[in-house]
């Protein structure tokens, strides 16, 4: 079902980024309770795109991290 996985992602953003301001780790979690509660099928594919979401940004902050320190080592060993 196309139209319920791009709602359910356009769901997921929003309530990612509301998650991060509020700074309330469990609305991901509160939000997929209230879709249960109505249709199992939005609710899977809200968790699945927000499971995708939340994984691309920590792989993104884990590669900046590791760009990051090389290329301090190698000014280092420039300067050194």
């Amino acid at each position: 079902m196309k139209m319920a996985e791009e709602l359910a992602e356009r769901l997921a953003r929003d309530v990612i980024a509301a998650q991060k301001e509020l700074g309330d780790e469990q609305l991901v979690n509160e939000v997929s309770k209230l879709l249960e509660a109505s249709s199992t099928t939005m609710q899977e594919a809200f968790l699945t795109a927000a499971r995708v979401i939340l994984s691309e940004e920590r792989a993104r902050q884990f590669l900046d991290q590791k760009i990051d320190a090389a290329l301090k080592a190698a000014q280092a060993a420039q300067q050194g």
